[in-house]
């Protein structure tokens, strides 16, 4: 039986949300399937490059992170290209960019 899951909009508003009050800005730069995107993210670290993470499901079904790119740090341009080209191939993809120096995920899961 699948776990039942809340729907991504609802998810992304819930989890974003406590980030005004830390002073940490985010951007929606795609909204995808309101019932059920993906979510990329986009750590932007003001000037030392970013992270990329995309929602990825484990062995066990259960969904985590993993780095799209492939490596944790990655110069913002290279990264914008990839977000470009997903959202080509996955228009439901939501698209977050957060800028915390410190990239912190705020979304549930492990990093796979």
């Amino acid at each position: 039986m699948e776990e039942a899951r809340l729907p991504t909009a609802l998810l992304v508003d819930a989890t974003l949300r406590p980030l005004n009050g830390r002073g940490i800005f985010y951007y929606i730069t795609n909204k995808g399937n309101h019932a059920s995107g993906i979510i990329m993210l986009k750590l932007n670290s003001l000037g030392q490059g970013c992270t990329l993470l995309i929602q990825q499901r484990d062995l066990d079904g259960n969904l985590g992170w993993t780095h799209a790119l492939g490596e944790e740090n990655v110069e913002e341009a290279k990264a914008d290209e990839y977000i470009t080209r997903s959202i080509a191939r996955d228009p439901d993809l939501w698209v977050i960019e957060i800028e915390d120096p410190q990239r912190h995920n705020p979304f549930e899961g492990k990093m796979i």
